[in-house]
């Protein structure tokens, strides 16, 4: 089945304020093995997930998720497209079916969804003016020198900002990339801070913009940061299928091939020995 157009955010927000798990007969998995599509949540953000200018869903994400999903008998994909910070009420409103939007695995996140095997990892980083006049290096370095930092709504980094004691009033806290980038061209903020595979993409799409993306923050844990699919806890059908072929993507050269045109690399594949269960107790 082909890709469908994907669904405006505007349109799901009063469904979501009041919507249930899907009636249908039969588990996730099932029904979209009936359906021949299963509905994915995105936000915009590439290279991870979004909508290009043909209408077409891609992304690191969704083309991993289309290959695993191929391979469970399910051909195509329907997406969802909501602000980040809207995917996990969106997921457990039955809005869509699985996350494939470069959520990073945390416990606070493991409390509410249940999430594949570590697809990714991507540490993230700052977005400064050229030379990092600010020498920008960690969370704790905003925080000291009481930089205004631009950050996505609904972010580990937002969470990570606040821990390191950035205040309220130096964060400016914003829906997507693009809007990021603009509110340090602007004057809003003196750096900004995602993954740093975001911010590239962001500025490979931007030349001339006298930014660039500084060295990837030194994680304070043992436990790099890693990303994966987000699927209801009650999908256990879903959960373990999927895991099983995102398994064999891994174990071969196939998930770099998929991966490669959105800048992903070696350096983003998760290590063999961590657990989806290490991340959410980290």
């Amino acid at each position: 089945m082909t890709d469908r157009r994907t669904f405006l955010a505007a349109a799901l927000v009063a469904p979501l304020l009041g919507a249930c798990a899907p009636a249908a007969s039969g588990s996730t998995l099932e029904r979209a093995r009936r359906d021949g599509a299963l509905r994915i949540g995105i936000s915009g953000e590439r290279p991870f997930g979004y909508t290009d200018t043909d209408g077409h869903v891609t992304g690191a994400q969704p083309e991993v998720a289309r290959l695993v999903l191929r391979r469970l008998g399910i051909g195509g994909i329907e997406a969802v497209q909501v602000r980040f910070d809207r995917l996990v009420p969106t997921l457990l409103a039955g809005q869509c079916d699985l996350v494939a939007a470069g959520m990073t695995i945390t416990p606070q996140r493991c409390a509410q969804v249940a999430f594949s095997r570590p697809d990714f990892v991507s540490p993230p980083a700052f977005l400064v003016p050229a030379g990092n006049p600010q020498r920008l290096r960690t969370f704790d370095d905003a925080a000291r020198r009481g930089i205004r930092v631009a950050v996505l709504v609904g972010s580990v980094e937002l969470d990570r900002s606040r821990a390191a004691g950035v205040r309220e009033d130096r964060l400016v806290v914003v829906d997507d990339q693009r809007e990021l980038l603009e509110a340090i061209t602007g004057g809003r903020a003196r750096a900004g801070v995602m993954t740093a595979i975001s911010l590239a993409d962001e500025l490979r799409r931007n030349p001339g913009t006298g930014l660039e993306v500084t060295p990837p923050i030194t994680a304070q844990s043992s436990v790099p940061p890693a990303g994966g699919f987000a699927m209801r806890p009650a999908d256990l059908d879903l959960r373990a299928a999927f895991d099983r072929e995102l398994d064999a993507l891994h174990a071969g050269d196939e998930w770099l091939r998929v991966v490669a045109p959105f800048g992903l690399g070696p350096d983003n594949v998760p290590p063999a020995s961590l657990t989806t269960d290490e991340l959410c107790r980290a």
